[in-house]
């Protein structure tokens, strides 16, 4: 896979996200009744936990970042970084097509949000204040993000 920098995040929001491998759609009440309130509130509703709250802000043991929602892989551990955020902070998708962007305007500020291509769950922002190479900085709700233990992504 291209390493993805902030040009291209940009692109995304501007003109389209790259076609995801699969969809999952659910009604808003299928959600509620798959999903504790908290992940309702963060996935569906484009809540944010607090910082440093998230059980996966600290942990940096090799696995794959799934979405809590539908479960596709979104990022591999061996791209996660300390940013002193309180959320987890990852520098790459494991694949192009796994995340999705969108420009948003709300607390007075503009930002990229990130969320799942699959189903469309929130899950946090980017920003271009990353660690190279990429510069990229995924700000990410542990709440979103479910942990497989089993193998890290191929690079």
């Amino acid at each position: 896979m291209k390493m993805l920098n902030w040009n291209d995040v940009i692109r995304f929001a501007n003109h389209g996200n790259p076609t995801p491998d699969r969809r999952v759609e659910k009604t808003d009440e299928e959600w509620k009744s798959l999903l504790t309130y908290e992940q309702y509130r963060i996935t569906r509703r484009k809540g944010t936990e607090a910082p440093f709250s998230g059980e996966h802000c600290s942990i940096y043991e090799p696995g794959l970042y799934t979405c809590t929602c539908c479960e596709t892989e979104l990022f591999d551990s061996g791209v996660k970084f300390n940013s002193g955020t309180g959320w987890p902070s990852f520098t790459q998708p494991v694949k192009e097509n796994a995340i999705k962007y969108e420009k948003d305007g709300s607390f007075g500020m503009v930002r990229v949000e990130v969320m799942c291509n699959t189903c469309d769950a929130h899950l946090g922002h980017v920003f271009p204040d990353g660690p190279a190479p990429s510069g990229l900085r995924y700000c990410i709700n542990s709440v979103s993000l479910q942990k497989k233990e089993e193998t890290t992504h191929e690079k």
